[in-house]
């Protein structure tokens, strides 16, 4: 696992053949696997960094990096984090997100940064710094918690 490439790209930077491999993905789990039917294409990408890993040309673990205000007001966020159904369990969600928190500091440093996060992965986002804030909501009738990342558990 040590020696997976990451690939950090802007939308005007990305491989276009990455870009529909990306987008497959998205649909895979999002649309498919959770039964969801919503428009994912919602016009963040464009302005988002591309967070993504591959395995024979294939993307398998995907997160969108984005800047302040994007998604939240007065926060940085990271979005539609996503392991392709097939390597679960690999380590690549674990990875996905150290790389993404690696990235929020490397790229606006130790902005606030808050998430919308499916209620069942909770205690997976708390591992990595994440505290809930606010109450249950549904989102496309999926639960989700608003999370917000503690720079300080992050640090120690």
């Amino acid at each position: 696992m040590d020696s997976t490439q990451w690939y950090i790209e802007s939308f005007d930077t990305i491989n276009r053949y990455d870009w529909h491999n990306i987008l497959k993905l998205r649909q895979k789990v999002f649309v498919v696997e959770q039964f969801c039917p919503y428009l994912d294409i919602d016009g963040k990408d464009l302005t988002s960094l591309h967070l993504y890993t591959k395995v024979e040309e294939e993307v398998v673990a995907y997160a969108r990096i984005l800047d302040v205000g994007i998604s939240y007001d007065n926060f940085a966020s990271i979005g539609r984090i996503i392991t392709d159904p097939n390597f679960r369990g690999q380590q690549f969600g674990k990875q996905l997100l150290i790389k993404s928190i690696a990235t929020l500091k490397d790229k606006y440093n130790e902005v606030p940064v808050k998430i919308g996060a499916q209620g069942y992965l909770e205690k997976f986002y708390n591992k990595f710094g994440f505290k809930k804030v606010g109450d249950l909501y549904l989102e496309d009738d999926i639960p989700h918690y608003e999370m917000e990342l503690d720079w300080n558990a992050v640090n120690n």
